[in-house]
């Protein structure tokens, strides 16, 4: 039987648009998932639990479906950097950050409810930021808000003034949906996405 629906196990409104754009009809569904990191969990495998629990949480109620779950994690210095929630908070991240590099870790898993199948893969992307003053960092907060974004800065709008250079396979992996591994990923379970 083939699989009749794509589904994004996901709230974010950055994921959809990014899945958007393969032109593929899908839903949406946030799962119910606890996000809190394990004691001593390490950022790679932290995000690679998260997108097969985010993508398991949906499955169960689903049949004849591709199930797509994502997680994304900054890491500075060693440690897990996450969403600020607040000005205050992104203020302290963005002038720790400041003329060093993060590395965002995206975890993405597929699953298909018919046969149970998973495939993950993490994804790494290297960013460095410019040396900000608190002025750069207050203008910046101020207009884009960036305060759901892990790592405080949203390269897909006016954050890209806030870095010096990116490294990574596939710059929408930046965003929280590394397309390119999703695309051979879908190949893989049958659906042609060109």
């Amino acid at each position: 039987m083939a699989v009749k629906k794509l589904i994004l196990a996901s709230s974010s409104p950055y994921r959809k648009a990014l899945l958007q754009k393969l032109g593929l009809l899908f839903e949406t569904i946030a799962p119910a998932v606890d996000e809190a990191p394990f004691p001593n969990e390490l950022p790679e495998t932290l995000v690679k639990r998260l997108a097969i629990a985010k993508a398991r949480a949906v499955a169960e109620n689903q049949t004849n479906a591709l199930i797509i779950g994502a997680d994304q994690v900054a890491v500075y210095a060693g440690k897990i950097i996450g969403k600020p929630g607040t000005h205050e908070k992104a203020v302290q991240q963005l002038r720790a950050v400041s003329g060093s590099a993060i590395i965002l870790y995206t975890g993405l898993a597929l699953i298909n409810s018919n046969t149970g199948r998973i495939q993950i893969e993490v994804v790494p992307f290297r960013v460095v930021f410019r040396q900000l003053t608190d002025t750069q960092i207050e203008n910046y907060l101020r207009k884009e808000q960036p305060y759901d974004c892990a790592g405080s800065v949203k390269s897909e709008g006016l954050g890209i003034a806030l870095l010096e250079r990116m490294k990574g396979e596939d710059p929408n992996t930046l965003i929280g949906l590394p397309l390119i591994h999703l695309v051979r990923m879908l190949e893989n379970e049958g659906v042609t996405v060109i």
